[in-house]
């Protein structure tokens, strides 16, 4: 069994989750506004889905496939949102994943944790190379991956149904060379 990490910024500590985070989790992810725009959190966020979700995380990095941490301010240690790396081990490469609580969008929460999350996958876990997507209606998503010098790759047209609507995907990537330790403000 693998430890999981803790990744610390000025602001934010990235941790492992615990059930006690369970109804924070179901609060945030909850939220319409999150539901909403992104493509895999269902609404309404129904009771036991953010256990059943938390109990997973260790077997799935164990199995190395994924790494998923819970976003605290460093002050208070209050959780704000969750952070990923969906990993492919036989490519080198890995997805980047994040929410923040709406309530505190346009504070940079979300850019600092998706740039300490990128500097693990390089820094750490030595991957060749990580990706984003965001929902075209999406813009703030876009804007947080090329302010951690992620670059445009691709226009998918109508490529996921969401909410029974056929929505297109901007998809952003950036290479083990091609990252820069201090994000751009």
């Amino acid at each position: 069994m693998n430890q999981l990490p803790t990744i610390e910024t000025d602001r934010l500590i990235l941790r492992p989750f615990t059930l006690a985070d369970a109804p924070d989790v179901q609060r945030i992810a909850g939220n319409p506004d999150i539901a909403s725009t992104t493509m895999s959190i269902p609404h309404p966020y129904e009771d036991g889905i953010a256990e059943g979700w938390i109990s997973k995380h260790q077997d799935l990095f164990d199995k190395g496939e994924n790494l998923d941490l819970a976003i605290t301010l460093r002050q208070s240690a209050r959780y704000i949102g969750s952070t990923s790396l969906r990993f492919s081990q036989k490519h080198q490469h890995a997805e980047l994943g994040y929410l923040i609580d709406p309530n505190l969008w346009n504070q940079g929460y979300c850019t600092e944790a998706a740039h300490a999350m990128l500097q693990h996958a390089f820094a750490t876990l030595n991957l060749h190379r990580v990706f984003a997507h965001h929902l075209l209606r999406n813009p703030a998503s876009g804007r947080v991956m090329q302010k951690i010098g992620m670059q445009r790759e691709g226009h998918l047209r109508q490529h996921v149904l969401k909410n029974d609507i056929f929505e297109d995907i901007i998809c952003y990537g950036i290479l083990k060379h091609q990252y820069q330790p201090t994000p751009k403000d």
